[in-house]
């Protein structure tokens, strides 16, 4: 089985709001041969919570808006570190970058076939990896200023 035409429209529409609010590492796997709840996954990452939160709403927001589509349900809103909108036919997965380290789940899924996404979304790829080394090295500066 291959994720329907719906599921791809509304994986397309969530990925460009994610590309929109800055996510990084946008990717999109279609699981439907391996589940039978969904059809796809969505991941998308950013370095802290406020932008998690941000691109969440964009999400939620533009699918309601362009596609008609709500989701039947939200989680991880309080914390923000991981939130998921569940849409049915597709599942969103919005995490802090560290979490998206931590539980990997390109691993969980590296055997499903990976989905086509608009090229805003595929340009975010290694911006997580991006954003740390400037963070770190920002810091290093920080801190030599400081010993200073």
């Amino acid at each position: 089985m291959t994720a329907t035409d719906r599921s791809i429209e509304l994986i397309n529409a969530a990925a460009q709001a994610a590309a929109d609010k800055l996510a990084h590492d946008i990717i999109a796997y279609d699981v439907s041969d391996v589940l039978s709840i969904t059809d796809a996954f969505l991941l998308a990452s950013a370095p802290n919570d406020r932008q998690v939160k941000s691109i969440v709403d964009e999400i939620e927001e533009r699918l309601n808006k362009e596609l008609g589509a709500k989701p039947v349900r939200r989680e991880g809103d309080r914390e923000a570190r991981w939130v998921l909108l569940d849409y049915v036919d597709i599942v969103v997965h919005v995490q802090h970058s560290e979490e998206r380290v931590f539980y990997a789940l390109e691993r969980l899924w590296k055997d499903c076939p990976e989905l086509d996404l608009p090229a805003d979304a595929k340009e975010t790829r290694g911006k997580a990896e991006e954003h740390a080394k400037l963070q770190a090295a920002e810091e290093a500066t920080h801190s030599d200023e400081d010993w200073r």
